[in-house]
């Protein structure tokens, strides 16, 4: 696998970007071996195999791994299939012992050694305890995530995830656990996919009423593989959009109390339930006139009080840290996550086999949990239906509702090719940059 450094440094000049890795399905082929094959994803979260036995079923194109706890400190990784005739041994997640195929009666224990072969006899000496072990899988953890590698050869997850793991740290994402999933079969191609979440230069456009409470004009780097965005300094949170004739009767204080109940009804997600609380005090008890960061710094009292009274302790992020970090982070190949002190919204997306107008899209929310009062892990819930505002809510139909119409409107002959805004969607150029190099090879 390539190191990241290998990466050429980002153009300050405007590209166009080729659409054939949106739509051609020789390149998704191709993206499957010189990829999925060889870089670093995440399979599932720890709470998801908190028991020896529990295990997860990762699909990614043709490949399918098991992701198993095997001891209350380990965690092991297999190629999903039977060293018989090929047919696979587990689908979804649950708790097991071992591994059985249902064809011929082969089976494995969680360790991946095979315990039982019908008629063992019959191979004579063909057949070893090593060459019936189960193919092993490359896993290690970050975040929370449990991540897998079929590259033996590829550097260790830390390494590929810096540095965006060290910037990332100080958020404690592990001890955050899963509020709700929720996933569909989305009508276009995986890149296409998570482009729409990797970036905020959308956001005047498509989800307009959210200028009347936040700055939309972003700062983006790329990282290595990853990239992230974040608000310029100049505008604090409640703050409208500059795009927008400031008006001198802005209260922030109502601006945070609408964009903390906007985003609850209408996503549920990158905020809690305290800090919604919190912002709904601000104009009854804050003063009207006072400064924007007297309001803001009150407000973030309001918010860690209320959790510390029911047991969550906030990480130590200064300001210094949060301030680079931004809120949106790509993190290659296929995942973004949106970050708050006790949340994130995140999304992942997966090719859905070998079409290319297809993907698994999967948005889930995390909240900080109480030690011993973490929740217990919710069940995805599936809607392919675009419109059904009821489950999905209003911000991410707006999103959803771009998503196939880009992937058809790729397929035009009259379209040249995809231009990223080379200030504000870094990420976009990025990941098109990242998936280039290992392509390349």
């Amino acid at each position: 696998m390539k190191e990241a450094q290998d990466i050429r440094p980002a153009p300050p000049q405007a590209e166009v970007l080729s659409v054939e890795p949106y739509i051609s399905a020789d390149y998704a082929r191709r993206e499957n071996t010189r990829l999925w094959q060889r870089v670093w994803q995440w399979a599932c979260r720890l709470e998801e195999i908190r028991n020896v036995g529990d295990y997860v079923t990762y699909d990614i194109a043709d490949q399918s791994i098991i992701v198993v706890r095997t001891a209350p400190d380990e965690i092991k990784g297999f190629h999903n299939v039977c060293m018989h005739r090929g047919r696979r041994l587990a689908s979804g997640c649950g708790t097991a012992k071992g591994f059985r195929c249902r064809f011929h009666g082969w089976q494995w224990d969680l360790e991946g050694r095979n315990v039982r072969v019908v008629d063992r006899q019959d191979w004579g000496d063909a057949l070893t305890d090593e060459n019936l072990r189960l193919a092993p899988v490359r896993v290690d953890t970050w975040g929370g995530y449990v991540y897998v590698t079929m590259d033996r050869e590829a550097p260790p997850l830390r390494e590929f995830l810096e540095p965006a793991a060290t910037m990332l740290d100080s958020f404690e994402i592990e001890r955050m656990r899963y509020r709700w999933r929720k996933w569909l079969i989305m009508p276009c191609n995986w890149k296409v996919a998570l482009e729409a979440f990797n970036e905020s230069y959308h956001l005047q456009a498509s989800h307009p009423q959210l200028l009347r409470f936040n700055e939309d004009y972003t700062w983006s780097k790329s990282c290595g593989w990853h990239a992230h965005h974040g608000r310029p300094s100049r505008r604090l949170p409640g703050q409208g959009s500059s795009r927008i004739l400031p008006d001198p009767r802005d209260d922030v204080r109502q601006s945070l109390a609408g964009l903390y109940k906007e985003m609850k009804d209408t996503l549920d997600a990158y905020v809690t339930d305290t800090s919604v609380r919190a912002a709904q005090r601000l104009p009854n008890e804050i003063p009207e006139g006072t400064p924007p960061p007297q309001v803001l710094a009150q407000f973030s009292r309001w918010w860690r009080e209320a959790d510390a009274q029911r047991g969550v302790t906030w990480p130590q992020v200064t300001a210094e840290q949060s301030a680079a970090a931004g809120f949106d982070w790509h993190l290659f190949p296929n995942s973004v996550i949106l970050i708050q002190p006790t949340c994130v919204l995140g999304y992942r997306a997966r090719p859905n086999g070998p079409d290319p107008d297809s993907c698994i899209f999967e948005v889930y929310a995390l909240e900080r949990a109480a030690e011993g009062a973490e929740p217990e892990t919710p069940v995805p819930e599936r809607c392919d239906d675009l419109t059904n505002e009821a489950f999905w809510g209003r911000i991410l139909l707006q999103d959803f509702q771009n998503m196939p119409e880009v992937q058809r409107g790729m397929k035009s002959i009259g379209f040249p090719g995809t231009r990223p805004n080379p200030v504000q969607e870094q990420a976009v150029i990025n990941l098109r940059r990242s998936v280039d190099a290992f392509m390349a090879e």
